[in-house]
């Protein structure tokens, strides 16, 4: 029995061929739980799947017998993770045509979204884009944020670079169950976000200049009776930024 600790949080429990993840050659029980996994070996009683690739029709190919074996290990049983479920009865290739399994989110687990609000200078409450829209109405909501009230801040990034931030005001909602489970929202608070969208006139951060490049824009959760000012100077406190002005 093999059993160590992991990041990954779900209710999994897999009977599992070979896999050169773990160097396994034979069978193994798989039980992931309570950040824990769980491996129990057992004899090679199915052997991984094998696919022959034949490449021979290519031009680079060295022969007319050219090509290589496709291995992948086979899984049985099911994975549950925040309530997405996999069902796993075969040959997983990470390929739609040969890959056995099944998935879907479980309707009574969901938060279905509800709208998204654009919010002032002072907070006062501008337009709403419900969920259900007809056609172009992205664009009619993008169109909208170019014109709600911003603010403007000079700040020095870590380096000492002057760089400007523009911030605005975006409420969003969630209720409890999908489908035919949307009944369940009855029994459940809304979950409401306000947050402070974020744009920076340039790249900022450590990784500015870099192959991964900086933050160029990003948002933040506000705090209840914050507004634009308080958010972001919270904002810089935490993320080590000087406010000019």
């Amino acid at each position: 029995m093999k059993l160590e600790r992991v990041d990954w949080n779900p209710l999994r429990i897999t009977y599992e061929t070979a896999d050169e993840d773990y160097r396994r050659r034979g069978n193994a029980i798989v039980i992931y739980a309570f950040r824990r996994r769980v491996e129990f070996a057992l004899p090679e009683l199915v052997k991984p799947y094998r696919r022959w690739v034949d490449t021979s029709r290519y031009q680079w190919a060295t022969g007319p017998n050219d090509g290589y074996w496709d291995v992948h290990p086979r899984e049985w049983g099911f994975s549950l993770h925040e309530g997405f479920l996999q069902v796993f009865f075969g040959p997983q290739t990470h390929d739609s045509t040969t890959t056995k399994s099944w998935c879907a989110h479980l309707p009574w687990t969901q938060w279905r979204y509800i709208r998204t609000s654009y919010h002032g200078l002072d907070g006062e409450h501008l337009r709403t884009f419900p969920e259900r829209r007809g056609l172009g109405a992205f664009d009619d909501e993008y169109a909208f944020e170019k014109t709600v009230p911003k603010r403007t801040f000079r700040f020095r990034d870590y380096d000492g670079e002057e760089i400007e931030a523009t911030t605005h005001i975006e409420e969003r909602e969630w209720r409890f169950g999908e489908g035919w489970f949307k009944w369940l929202s009855l029994f459940r608070r809304a979950k409401v976000r306000r947050s402070l969208d974020i744009a920076f006139s340039k790249e900022v951060g450590r990784k500015k200049g870099s192959w991964k490049g900086g933050t160029i824009g990003h948002s933040i959760e506000m705090r209840d009776g914050e507004l634009h000012v308080d958010a972001f100077a919270r904002y810089c406190i935490e993320h080590n930024l000087e406010i000019i002005d």
